[in-house]
């Protein structure tokens, strides 16, 4: 079936067409991305889940009478709850929708997509659809992060920075 291309009105059957043939012809309909504004949506969401982190993290350390440090574990814990809750209902991926990058870079975009994961696979079992295919997108996070722990933990000890605390 032939097609034309806008700019030079030259006839392409799509059968033959090479990859820089349809990048011409699809680059008319291909929509601007607000750059942009996206920047500053990521920024200003990704910026407001840190500070409800902080105000839960200040809050255990007032009403139970933590250190910043003892009350490091329980706000990650709180925050990662708060995306599970709102990613089984819904709410995480409509929110993320409209805020980008900015709530899959902090603690609760990798709890979301852990969840989304499950709850998609979860018809085929615990074992084969939720145990499976929960860590498809998170393990490689995991493993990056295991890795870079490993090597950063290698050059503290080699340069001797490592000991007690």
């Amino acid at each position: 079936m032939p097609a034309k291309t806008k700019q030079s009105g030259v006839k392409l059957r799509l059968d033959t067409m090479t990859p820089k043939d349809y990048e011409t012809l699809s680059k008319p309909y291909v929509p601007t991305r607000p750059v942009f504004k996206n920047c500053i949506r990521a920024f200003l969401s990704g910026g407001l889940i840190c500070v409800l982190g902080q105000g839960i993290q200040e809050a255990f350390m007032a009403i139970f009478d933590m250190n910043a440090r003892e009350a490091a574990s329980p706000t990650v814990a709180v925050l990662i709850l708060l995306s599970v809750i709102l990613t089984c209902f819904g709410v995480y991926d409509k929110i993320a929708q409209w805020c980008g990058a900015g709530t899959a870079v902090p603690v609760t975009g990798f709890a979301n997509s852990m969840c989304s994961a499950a709850l998609e696979h979860r018809s085929e079992g615990l074992v084969l659809g939720v145990g499976a295919n929960m860590f498809k997108l998170a393990g490689s996070v995991i493993v990056f992060g295991v890795v870079a722990a490993f090597v950063v933990g290698v050059v503290y000890a080699v340069m001797g920075w490592g000991g007690a605390h």
